[in-house]
């Protein structure tokens, strides 16, 4: 993962960034040579203006006296040049050739036809060339036509050594080169860093992740709070989420561990109870008709703890149907009282209920809605002592109709209030029981678009309210 990001990153940030800082030294190294020998030539130029300018002052008299004395006035400006140190001054003819030159050079001397045809042609009578000489001089030359009539004399030349201008131009593109280096080095380096911030916590994520895959779930990442950024973010939410799986998986440890136990205590005490009436010899023992009664409420319970389990197991994976039709709740939860009242009575609790007159219209499964109010009834029951009392209250509202149960036993820790409709919770106060009650609940409630709400008080009982939305007849 880490070589496909940093991959990822080269080939397209750090690739783009090559790309910009490759179009700016290009602009720079141009910019920067082009200006250079600009500055030469426009050097030249300015020279050969001086010396146009002088030219003026023999422009008076006859048309041949005129160019004798421009040409005798340029040959003393060779001869009296006072720039040869920076440029060598020549005199050309109408053929190119070198007639006069500061360096000495006469007619028949070296031919230079560059710069000399492009004057020719040039709108401003100014032609330039840049050569090696047969030395391995670098130089850069300038002619300009003469203005006015010299006689032989039709040109004039600058030339001038560019080994200085070239160490600069060097020089000037090492240093561009060299800050363009470094511009990518720190580019590539402030890249890689950013890169290696996120990298790095994703590699501890994968890590993690692998290490909860193989079930490891004490594993933790290490965190920030307040969380910085995404990444700080996403640690919390993996640590949260192998807390969660870590309870889950301690609850339904102790969810097998308590139904295992809950399993066999009857299975004991039917065994029991098999192993003595084997050992009577009379069936008319009045043990022989107990034992069959306590047989046959262990095997009840029995029953109804698996039927709870697979009710629960195929309500989570979506294996039941419900069989939903209009019913009358005023009817279906009289109907359970009804069935739960002997167990109140022999737990010596009273029962408050005001059946309401008229009927109260819901769309569920009578089957299912059954279960659930026997359920919370039963949850009633256990967790209630002695002379307790049991409230059930029944009303309609604009959209829903609400079934409030309310008992006076132990109540709910705060600390479990959050988790009770959880599967496989089983809290401190819990009594004998699969764990699951309230889980199958409040999972036939969702199927059937209920809500099943609680509020408990430790100490002073629970109140279990049940919605579920009206049957209105289209």
């Amino acid at each position: 993962m880490r070589s496909g990001i940093t991959r990822r990153w080269a080939r397209g940030s750090l690739l783009v960034i090559v790309l910009l800082l490759a179009v700016i030294e290009g602009m720079f190294l141009y910019s920067t040579v082009h200006g250079y020998y600009d500055g030469v030539q426009q050097s030249m130029y300015r020279r050969f203006s001086s010396i146009n300018g002088q030219l003026k002052v023999y422009s008076s008299g006859t048309a041949r006296r005129t160019a004798a004395s421009r040409s005798l006035a340029l040959r003393r400006m060779v001869e009296q040049f006072a720039d040869k140190d920076k440029y060598e001054f020549m005199l050309l003819d109408g053929e190119g050739s070198v007639i006069a030159s500061t360096s000495g050079t006469n007619a028949g001397g070296i031919i230079v036809p560059d710069d000399f045809e492009q004057a020719q042609t040039a709108p401003d009578g100014y032609g330039t060339a840049v050569y090696t000489t047969s030395t391995g001089e670098p130089v850069m030359s300038v002619c300009c036509l003469v203005p006015y009539a010299a006689e032989e004399i039709v040109a004039m030349r600058l030339v001038t050594s560019l080994t200085l201008i070239r160490r600069q131009v060097q020089n000037a593109v090492l240093l561009g080169l060299t800050a363009g280096a470094v511009a990518l080095a720190i580019a590539a380096a402030s890249g890689l860093y950013f890169v290696r911030s996120i990298v790095v916590p994703l590699g501890q994520v994968e890590r993690a992740a692998a290490d909860i895959a193989r079930g490891d779930l004490d594993t933790r990442l290490p965190e920030t709070n307040p969380p910085r950024d995404e990444l700080d973010r996403l640690r919390g939410s993996i640590n949260r989420m192998a807390q969660g799986l870590a309870e889950t998986e301690k609850m339904k440890n102790e969810f097998i561990s308590s139904v295992s136990h809950e399993l066999r205590t009857p299975l004991t005490s039917i065994r029991g109870w098999v192993e003595t009436l084997e050992a009577l010899d009379d069936p008319g023992d009045a043990n022989y008709r107990k034992g069959l009664e306590i047989i046959d409420s262990e095997t009840g319970r029995l029953y109804s703890m698996v039927e709870e389990l697979l009710d629960f197991s195929r309500l989570q994976n979506g294996g039941i149907q419900m069989d939903c039709r209009p019913l009358d709740l005023v009817a279906e939860l009289t109907d359970a009282l009804l069935f739960c009242e002997p167990r109140m009575r022999q737990e010596d609790l009273a029962l408050h209920y005001a059946e309401p007159e008229e009927m109260i219209p819901v769309y569920a499964d009578p089957g299912r809605l059954r279960q659930v109010f026997i359920n919370v009834l039963d949850n009633a029951i256990k967790y209630s002592a002695p002379g307790g009392r049991i409230t059930v209250k029944l009303w309609a509202g604009e959209y829903k109709a609400f079934v409030e149960i309310i008992d006076q036993g132990r109540g709910i820790p705060p600390e479990d209030l959050g988790s009770v409709k959880g599967k496989f919770f089983k809290g401190s106060n819990a009594v004998r029981g699969s764990g699951i009650g309230l889980a199958l609940v409040d999972s036939i409630m969702t199927a059937l678009d209920g809500t099943l709400d609680l509020r408990s008080t430790l100490g002073k009982g629970t109140v279990v309210t049940l919605g579920l939305p009206l049957y209105k007849k289209l």
